[in-house]
């Protein structure tokens, strides 16, 4: 029975959540912006937003059964480490949600490290600014490819339905959270970001520098940059003066939905790849 209205209000707990999260921090930047924007927000909101449509309905359709719906099926199966253990229930559910956590770090990380993943990630980081809508800019093609990750990695860990669902809420929640452009007190953000990604500590991720770029890849826990070696405290600009975005993307036109569609199949792969550019230089 349980699992039946988890099922069935699954949508509604994600959507209500979107909105919520998104209406908060939009008011958020209005009140306590971090950076003036540089860009017409209208066009960028349009494009961004607009990606966000396109997705859902692509995701709808190639990936009828929902991430929770397939832990269903996984549990009713017996699949993955953690339906073969006998643990504590709220144990269990604690290690599904971190590593669901390290894994979507790990590929973060493996999109960065992949030239040709990249060219499909860096539609996320061609934004020439920064704010609580680029935490849903992604090319079709990688939600795609993020989407057959997360059901294997459901499958391999037997993460349980609520597992599920409380990691995809977190997961929609914090992105806008630490993409939004917003103001935090200084002494505030050092204390969370010892636990959680803040909107400074991830902004870094968005620098124009590759070196910059490629660090602070989580997205929720801090602890995964920190202990593999890829955490960068500030960027070497400061947060008014760095520069948002990829050095060959820098039209107001590369901000149109059309545009950033092509994205992947125009133009050189770049230096920001991982294994494209020289460690020697910032």
């Amino acid at each position: 029975m349980i699992g039946e209205s988890l099922l069935a209000n699954e949508p509604v707990i994600r959507l209500s959540a979107f909105i919520g999260i998104f209406a908060i921090m939009a008011l958020a930047e209005l009140l306590q912006p971090r950076r003036q924007l540089t860009v017409s927000k209208g066009l960028r909101w349009f494009s961004n937003l607009g990606i966000v449509a396109l997705n859902t309905a692509i995701a709808r359709v190639i990936f009828p059964m929902a991430p929770v719906a397939f832990a269903f099926l996984c549990a009713e199966n017996g699949w993955g480490v953690l339906n073969l253990v006998e643990w504590n229930g709220w144990l269990k559910l604690a290690l599904a949600v971190i590593a669901l956590d390290f894994f979507i770090w790990l590929q973060h990380v493996m999109v960065h490290a992949i030239p040709m993943l990249w060219r499909l990630h860096r539609m996320h980081h061609a934004d020439l600014d920064y704010d609580v809508t680029t935490g849903a800019r992604f090319h079709p093609i990688e939600i795609l490819l993020s989407f057959a990750i997360k059901f294997a990695v459901i499958a391999l860990l037997g993460a349980s339905p609520v597992a599920v669902l409380i990691f995809e809420v977190i997961l929609n929640a914090m992105a806008m959270f630490n993409h939004a452009n917003v103001r935090l007190p200084l002494g505030l953000d050092a204390v969370l970001r010892m636990l959680l990604v803040t909107p400074d500590m991830h902004r870094v991720h968005h620098s124009s520098i590759p070196q910059e770029c490629n660090s602070n890849f989580g997205f929720n826990l801090s602890i995964w940059d920190r202990l593999f070696g890829t955490y960068t405290a500030q960027p070497s600009l400061g947060h008014e003066n760095m520069q948002i975005g990829l050095d060959m993307f820098r039209k107001d036109k590369d901000e149109r939905l059309d545009q950033m569609l092509i994205q992947p199949f125009r133009d050189a792969t770049g230096e920001y790849a991982i294994n494209r550019r020289d460690w020697n230089k910032p």
